[in-house]
């Protein structure tokens, strides 16, 4: 039956009227949000379960540092800020120990976004105060967020480009996204530091300070003395001490950092009771020296705690910006100098395991051969990735530890050689322009130079001069800043899942990041980069993307991988008391007490 033009317009504008409400985002309003899964602990929760709710408050914990520090603003474009500086600024949201990427209100109480990740709207406890007793409104929220935009790290504009901020009344403020879908980028805003407007509009957020700031956190600057100490002080009222996400932490009345300026002086300073706390990262140090009449006595505790911590990429990292470096098959060679083998049996004590991906201790390590699913998404960069990636799995040089390393020698010398170097008498020289094969690794601190001259023996085995030169903190700060360095040992910090943090660190629109710190600016990185980003709310996809970007990073071998251990190493004075559950994803030091 023809039922005429008409009824054949209704049904169309009737199925666009469908399509436009089936398009319609939900909204979606909670107290808690969580970039993967669901959050832990309900709304109405009491305390996270790795408090004591009833600890008490009181005492003092003194800590150390190494170096100096002179300026109070740790947002500064120069300078170096103390320690433990972060406790003066309070963020919208907080995150859990327990959990990854699941944030909990503090000055915020509840959010309020579409599921199609487009915005995020924050609402403002109204009993939130500055250290001033100033009431927090989303006047300084958008302050905050304009100020780190257009006068703090580069990073951070480049990472927000295209955000919109607006203040809806005194307590609500919303985020716009540039695009729909990205989940982590509208998380991340719940971690913005939320700086007080009156104290900060009248100062260059961008410059150095020389007295202590006003802030929105639990502590402020008690006591200092430029670049030797500086002293924090709870705030007694506090607004935010009873909510569920302080409850049962934050318990020293004040905590103390001193500075010293090698960790040689610092570690005798804490066997004569100088400080408090101590997390050991050597692994000579943990076997040889935490023994005495302090830890015979008890007066000190030494104790070693297991954990499954995803682990950073710690390495030596070349500056591939750097000439030298350019040639993936000189980074190659240079790699197969690092005889881990023979370090971890004669200088670490077998308590180390060789590091092998940037995702090292989770489900994103790359191992055996690309899947299926991840070939699809490795091909279509195949002409600009190493070739390994599809033929083999990647794991450093392995050697049988007695430090005989000719076979690597014999190795590394016919990469050179297809590099255009040649081994000439004891020195490796450029067949084109004569020049010998010299760099420098860059450091701060005596312990690292210990680890690299194992490899510089090495290196000078195969005709490779690698002078080590040690610096202070402040000038490797300022070096690494400006990129002025071949090699240097640091690394990338823990990624417990690939996110769009990742930009950061590889992408080429962020060369002049120093968490960029191998310099790389690669079209196939970048590729692999964004397609993390499109894939964020999809875990499966997310688990592909991720290990096909592993794989691509280490056969690129943009570093020299080190070494991990999946234990915390700790030693404290038998002063402190502590919850029965340790936080998952920490050593929980702010949830200790006093005995």
């Amino acid at each position: 039956m023809n039922r005429g033009p008409f009824y054949t317009l209704g049904l169309l504008l009737f199925i666009g009227t469908l399509s436009v409400w089936a398009q319609t985002p939900k909204t979606i309003e909670a107290s808690a949000i969580a970039l993967h899964g669901v959050p832990k602990y309900k709304a109405g929760f009491k305390h996270f379960d790795y408090v004591n709710p009833k600890a008490p408050k009181g005492g003092s914990l003194t800590l150390h540092s190494i170096g100096t520090y002179d300026n109070f603003n740790r947002y500064a474009l120069r300078g170096l800020s103390p320690a433990g500086i972060e406790g003066l600024y309070d963020t919208l949201l907080v995150a859990s120990d327990d959990e990854i990427e699941v944030y909990y209100p503090l000055i915020a109480e509840k959010v309020q976004y579409p599921d199609d990740y487009s915005s995020i709207t924050f609402f403002i406890n109204p009993a939130a105060r500055a250290q001033n007793g100033a009431p927090i409104t989303s006047d300084d929220v958008v302050f905050s967020f304009h100020t780190f935009y257009e006068k703090g790290v580069p990073q951070f504009k480049a990472y927000y480009e295209g955000v919109k901020v607006q203040a809806l009344d005194r307590l609500r403020v919303r985020f716009t996204l540039p695009s729909k879908g990205d989940k982590e980028l509208m998380l991340s805003l719940a971690s913005l530091a939320i700086l007080p407007k009156s104290f900060w509009s009248s100062r260059d957020f961008s410059e150095p300070l020389l007295t202590p700031p006003e802030g929105t956190g639990p502590y402020r600057v008690k006591d200092y003395k430029m670049g030797q100490y500086v002293t924090y002080e709870r705030i007694k009222n506090y607004w935010a001490a009873t909510l569920p996400v302080n409850v049962g932490k934050m318990n020293f009345d004040t905590i103390r950092y001193d500075y010293y300026r090698d960790d040689t002086v610092a570690f005798e300073a804490f066997k004569a009771g100088e400080y408090d706390f101590r997390e050991e990262n050597v692994a000579m140090n943990w076997a040889t020296q935490y023994k005495g009449p302090a830890f015979d006595s008890g007066k000190i505790v030494k104790e070693e705690v297991p954990h499954e911590i995803p682990q950073p990429m710690q390495a030596f990292v070349f500056n591939i910006q750097r000439p030298l470096f350019q040639d993936r098959r000189v980074r190659m060679a240079i790699n197969l100098a690092l005889d881990f083998e023979w370090m971890n049996k004669n200088l670490f004590y077998n308590q180390y395991t060789r590091t092998r991906s940037y995702f090292q201790n989770t489900p994103y390590a790359a191992t055996g051969l690309p899947s299926p699913e991840e070939r699809k998404i490795l091909e279509p960069i195949g002409d600009k990735i190493p070739p390994e990636v599809f033929t083999q799995e990647y794991n450093p040089p392995v050697t049988d530890g007695t430090g005989n390393i000719r076979s690597q020698i014999r190795s590394a010398l016919d990469l050179f050689k297809s590099a255009g170097w040649e081994l000439r008498g004891q020195r490796l020289i450029n067949v084109k322009t004569g020049e010998p094969l010299v760099f420098e690794l860059l450091i701060y601190s005596p312990s690292t130079e210990r680890i690299a001259l194992p490899l510089q023996k090495n290196l000078e085995r195969m005709g490779v001069e690698m002078k080590i030169r040690m610096v202070d903190t402040t000038q490797f700060t300022n070096r690494l800043r400006s990129r002025d360095y071949d090699m240097i040992a640091q690394g990338f910090g823990t990624n417990f899942y690939p996110s769009s943090n990742l930009s950061i660190v590889w992408r080429s629109n962020y060369i002049d990041s120093t968490w960029n710190s191998a310099g790389v600016q690669d079209p196939a990185v970048d590729y692999l980069i964004d397609g993390i980003i499109a894939h964020q709310n999809d875990e499966q996809a997310l688990l592909y993307w991720g290990r096909a970007l592993d794989r691509v990073l280490t056969w690129n071998h943009y570093v020299i991988p080190q070494w991990y251990i999946s234990m915390f190493r700790l030693a404290y004075a038998n002063k402190f008391d502590k919850p029965s559950v340790r936080p998952k994803y920490a050593v929980g030091l702010d949830t200790w007490w006093i005995k």
